[in-house]
């Protein structure tokens, strides 16, 4: 056996000894069927560390046969590259690269390889941590698959634990093993999918523990103590970052307090103050909306408190600000109204302004008709008269008022009574 760590060693040498991602390597799954058919492609895999991105690479050229080379988009040159079309063109075979940091991948790297893309003399399999509909270049894009790989179950840790415990070739099978069943359940789960960060503590654990009675017996104790805490998965520069804000938006939406609370804390603690306090006023007025307006200025105190004092101390007024924003009562009504006024510009109505409406501010402009019977509504009773304010090709209600929530029920007693009223005509 070689001298690299456990992960390294305990990587598949085929696609079938891949763990996880059953999605893309099951029976009749797309990347297992490339293999099957022979018609290997270059692809884009994208995930949370640890998941299996070099595994999945590493396994297609031990299923395949296909020569495999490493390449780093932020620290290998165009050199490394350079000798990877020499190879290819000695030897007039494929080869597979993994391309991690595929986001990172500058221009002139880029240019030089599309050509080998394209006539799949090179097999491009690119890692990446970034949403690759966002980071990757459109053109490596294009000449890729895209596949999002799963943090891996607990279970399916647990086996690989199992096998990395007993595995006398690649593994710790020749160490006196005895890990209690909970120590490696708890391992199983404790990495949040992270197969790598598994591998390496059982591998700490059982090295850095002596031997007792002829046995290296680890205990749930020693797993917390060689398992480091895996940052919080709210980090400012990966995709899990925007997940974790919407989630928080949702939680919100679904007035689920604790829940919302939980996505408020790992992002501010992965210290992005500002993102929290843009989310949350998005949300006081798209999900909140008409049926609380006097949460509008609850949250804006309060996110303009958490600006002022900055963090930590901005956990407290923010919290504040999510727990009502929670249990409020909830109206997309307004968002629904602007979307909808917005999608009638598209579609191809006469959308000119009533002659009387228009500007008449200006010498000749009753000649031309414009401000011509326009109805002033303060020389009315109650301001209120009626007269077209549409233009005359939508006859559109925008404003939703049915099943009103909270506040709402005021408003739509002011908009029944208009619509009496003739206003909306």
């Amino acid at each position: 056996m070689t001298k690299h760590n456990l992960a390294y060693n305990m990587r598949p040498k085929s696609i079938d000894q891949v763990v996880g991602q059953q999605h893309l390597l099951g029976q009749g799954k797309i990347i297992q069927r490339m293999v099957s058919a022979k018609q290997l492609s270059s692809m884009i895999l994208y995930g949370p560390p640890g998941i299996g991105k070099t595994s999945i690479a590493s396994a297609l050229s031990g299923s395949t046969g296909i020569p495999f080379e490493y390449f780093n988009a932020s620290v290998d040159d165009k050199k490394k590259l350079q000798s990877f079309a020499k190879t290819v063109e000695k030897t007039k075979e494929p080869l597979i690269i993994l391309l991690d940091e595929i986001h990172r991948l500058d221009k002139p790297k880029q240019d030089f390889l599309l050509p080998f893309m394209e006539s799949s003399d090179m097999i491009i399999i690119g890692a990446t941590t970034e949403n690759p509909y966002i980071n990757v270049n459109p053109a490596i894009r294009s000449r890729s698959q895209i596949f999002e790989l799963k943090p891996v179950s607990s279970t399916d840790i647990y086996d690989l634990l199992t096998r990395a415990i007993t595995d006398k070739e690649y593994g710790l099978g020749d160490y006196p093993i005895d890990i209690d069943t909970n120590a490696q359940t708890f391992l199983s789960q404790a990495t949040n999918g992270d197969v790598r960060s598994a591998l390496n503590a059982l591998e700490l654990a059982v090295k850095s523990t002596p031997e007792s009675n002829g046995k290296i017996h680890i205990t749930l104790d020693i797993i917390e103590e060689t398992t480091q805490r895996k940052s919080i998965d709210a980090d400012k520069n990966g995709d899990s970052h925007y997940n974790v804000i919407s989630a928080l938006q949702k939680s919100i939406r679904g007035s689920d307090v604790n829940a919302a609370l939980h996505y408020l804390a790992r992002i501010l603690e992965s210290g992005d103050l500002t993102i929290a306090i843009r989310r949350l006023t998005v949300i006081a007025f798209e999900d909140i909306g008409l049926a609380n307006p006097s949460v509008w200025t609850q949250v804006v105190s309060a996110t303009t408190a958490a600006l002022q004092l900055g963090l930590p101390e901005a956990r407290i007024p923010l919290s504040d600000a999510v727990i009502a924003l929670a249990l409020s009562p909830k109206s997309n009504k307004a968002y629904k109204a602007i979307d909808m006024a917005t999608s009638d510009l598209s579609m191809g109505y006469d959308l000119s302004i009533p002659a009387h409406l228009k500007d008449s501010h200006y010498k000749g402009a009753s000649t031309l008709g414009n401000g011509v019977g326009y109805k002033y509504p303060h020389d009315y009773e109650h301001a209120i008269v009626s007269q077209r304010y549409l233009p005359y090709a939508l006859n559109a209600e925008y404003i939703d008022l049915n099943d009103p929530s909270g506040h709402e029920s005021v408003l739509k007693q002011t908009y029944d009574h208009l619509k009496d009223l003739n206003l909306y005509r």
